[in-house]
């Protein structure tokens, strides 16, 4: 079309944390979403758990002590720049022309995804699947399908493969 311009600038958010199903959706991302002619902003997005909270009459006050706290906050910390360098080194396997920004959380894991996509405004979320069946998901949930269903943007659920 003459006169018209295409615009081969796209924003994809990919959750990531300690998972291997994570990783992959990383590497799936990278090898099936992202084109060598258009410059992509990948942003890696890190939930760490909410952080533990008390009342001055709750026994758990006097169990945690200022040090044990702030020694919990570090080791998060420390478990967030663990996995955004597993993260890079994933990325750095593929050669493409893209921006990498480090978006870390804090919170239930699905809301924070949520709203930072709803933020962001991503072209697309990508996440790894656990895979749980039926009886684990109904238990414990599923971040992948809740997000999948508030998000406005596409969502690519990546699958682990399986050893056969």
């Amino acid at each position: 079309m003459e006169g018209a311009s295409v615009d081969n600038k796209h924003k994809i958010v990919v959750a990531v944390d300690e998972s291997e199903e994570s990783m992959d959706a990383l590497s799936w991302c990278l090898s099936n979403i992202i084109s060598h002619n258009s410059t992509t902003t990948l942003v890696l997005l890190y939930v760490k758990p909410p952080p533990i909270i008390y009342s001055s009459l709750d026994i758990s006050a006097h169990i945690f002590s200022a040090d044990v706290i702030v020694a919990m906050e570090k080791y998060g910390a420390d478990l967030a720049n663990k996995v955004m360098q597993r993260a890079e080194a994933v990325f750095r396997n593929f050669n493409k022309n893209v921006n990498v920004e480090r978006v870390i959380g804090s919170g239930e894991a699905q809301d924070v995804i949520c709203n930072t996509v709803e933020k962001l405004r991503p072209d697309t979320l990508v996440m790894g699947s656990h895979g749980y069946g039926f009886l684990k998901r109904a238990l414990l949930g599923s971040v992948s399908e809740n997000c999948a269903k508030r998000v406005k943007c596409p969502v690519v659920i990546v699958k682990h493969p399986r050893d056969e």
